[in-house]
């Protein structure tokens, strides 16, 4: 949600914002808007003063028996006035918030220019895409002549987008996200949290999934939502609350399911389980105080880095350009991971601070030790990772020539000490 003082302070700016994320000039809607309603509220405030000066004066004339007649005439005609102008402001307030709340995050000026994924930024890159000395397969082939993932039977049960895992690859996908939770919460200060998978709406208001990307999400017949991930829960934990300054910054972990309808990816990775309907992920979030949410949002991506560094992955952090960061996000982060299967980079992590922008739409604010006021935090959030496009990455990284996979040493103790993952 954005500030309506900052667009009036600097309406040229704002327009030059949204114009870098493609969008036309709106600054002088929200301007009119904002106009109509502040001089409906001013004409309000003069007709509420007037009325209230003639109840004492009407009172005061039928105390001493004067004709008052004309005085109740003015003040039934003042409450209709006053009637259409509390209307005429709510639907001027109404109208600006439908504008405002439609639009996406200010991007930060270091935001590289860019119309989509090609004109990313690749900031570094950890590893060389490796060449293996054998036909390399991609993990729908792998897991298939392992006979542990099974499409035909997830499409028997639920349709397209979906992948029952059998075995011992059921049970990497497990230590996946059982080994991402031991990392980010014991080393890296996060706190394991459980959260809710069906939010209502106000919770999807607050991270900027509702009005806006309603079709991406699956909706329940009582009116609630299956979370697209679980920074959705974790980031309102703090909605409508005013936090201690010495409290922040705090940091949320969760292992979640994620449902997402995938509408608009007809036709793409149609094969395995790249892009599915259901999904595991382990999420991170934090809440911090303006001035240290640079430095979070690097701490972030680096805790990111390293599950894929210790998974022996070969990956990269791209910058995403303007064209191609998320509707909240000021700024993005990208990981992507080295497919030997499918020789291509492909995302794994996305790591966003959204500055103020969720905590305006939450009213998530905290008190500063020192000064008056309430300030709104700054929230981010980020994949810590997506635990299926792990699973694919080692399963493609870390296959052997005769179709087996080297289980990665960080994950053995919860494969119960398997270290290779072989037919039969």
């Amino acid at each position: 949600m954005h500030d309506i003082r900052l667009v009036r302070a600097e309406p040229a700016a704002f327009d030059a914002a949204m114009a870098r994320r493609g969008l036309a000039p709106l600054s002088e809607q929200v301007l009119a808007l904002d106009s109509t309603r502040r001089a409906a509220q001013a004409a309000l405030q003069e007709k509420q003063s007037r009325r209230n000066a003639l109840a004492k004066e009407i009172g005061q004339g039928k105390r001493g028996g004067a004709d008052t007649s004309a005085l109740e005439a003015e003040a039934t005609g003042l409450r209709d006035d006053m009637a259409a102008l509390e209307a005429e402001a709510k639907a001027a307030d109404e109208a600006q918030l439908r504008l405002l709340e439609a639009l996406p995050n200010i991007l930060d000026a270091e935001v590289p220019d860019g119309r989509d994924e090609a004109d990313n930024v690749v900031l570094h890159q950890h590893g060389e895409p490796a060449t293996l000395p054998f036909a390399a397969r991609q993990h729908f082939e792998l897991g298939e002549a392992l006979g542990l993932m099974d499409f035909s039977n997830a499409a028997k049960l639920a349709g397209a987008r979906f992948t029952v895992l059998k075995g011992a690859l059921a049970r990497m996908e497990r230590a996946l996200g059982q080994w991402m939770l031991t990392l980010h919460t014991e080393q890296h200060g996060y706190t394991e949290t459980q959260v809710p998978l069906l939010v209502n709406d106000a919770t999807m208001y607050g991270t900027g999934q509702l009005p806006k990307f309603e079709e991406d999400l699956f909706k329940t017949t009582d009116g609630r939502y299956l979370i697209p991930t679980a920074e959705v829960p974790l980031t309102n934990l703090v909605r409508d609350e005013i936090l201690a300054e010495s409290a922040l910054p705090i940091r949320y972990t969760a292992l979640s399911p994620c449902f997402r309808s995938e509408a608009g990816s007809a036709g793409r990775d149609t094969r395995g389980m790249l892009r599915q309907h259901q999904f595991n992920k382990v999420e991170m979030v934090s809440i911090c105080r303006p001035q240290d949410s640079d430095a979070e949002h690097e701490r972030m991506t680096a805790c990111a880095e390293r599950v894929l560094t210790e998974l022996g992955l070969t990956w990269r952090r791209l910058f995403l350009c303007a064209g191609d960061t998320g509707f909240g996000a000021a700024r993005t982060y990208d990981l992507e991971v080295w497919l030997p299967g499918q020789g291509m980079w492909r995302e794994i992590s996305s790591c966003s601070n959204c500055r103020d922008f969720q905590a305006r739409r939450m009213n998530a604010r905290y008190k500063p030790a020192e000064g008056k006021g309430n300030i709104f935090a700054h929230t981010l959030n980020g994949s810590g990772v997506a635990v299926g496009r792990a699973l694919i990455a080692v399963m493609e990284t870390h296959q052997q020539a005769d179709g087996s996979i080297l289980v990665p040493d960080v994950l053995v103790p919860f494969m119960g000490g398997l270290g290779r993952i072989a037919a039969g």
